[in-house]
């Protein structure tokens, strides 16, 4: 069983910045992709970014420039850092980690953390 559990989100102003991370636990093999989605009310849920585990990493358009991914493999956690926050970032964003146990492959995902950025 693999655990995700994302902290960080709250409520910022325009232009400001946040910082998310997302912390995998279990019986952990190995990790493969690091990924943060975001779902705002009403629309789907989108690819923000991912980070693969040789580090190279892809970033929607709309933030590009503006966040930054990165991963702490010993802590199997990964960051998102938030910057030039706009209101249309404003969603709950989740994390998705993909890798392997001893067993088998696992694809988790965390219960989200809510990013609301004030105009």
């Amino acid at each position: 069983q693999v655990q995700v559990v994302e902290s960080g989100g709250g409520l910022v102003q325009a232009g400001g910045s946040l910082r998310l991370s997302c912390a995998a636990s279990g019986s952990i093999f190995s990790i493969a992709v690091m990924t943060w989605y975001r779902q705002a009310p009403g629309k789907q849920r989108e690819l923000v970014a991912f980070i693969i585990s040789g580090g190279s990493t892809n970033y929607a358009g709309s933030v590009k420039g503006r966040f930054t991914i990165s991963r702490d493999n010993a802590k199997n956690t990964v960051y998102l850092q938030m910057n030039s926050l706009k209101p249309e970032d404003t969603a709950v964003y989740y994390c998705r980690v993909q890798g392997a146990t001893t067993a088998r492959s696992f694809d988790a995902w965390g219960q989200g953390t809510q990013v609301t950025v004030s105009s």
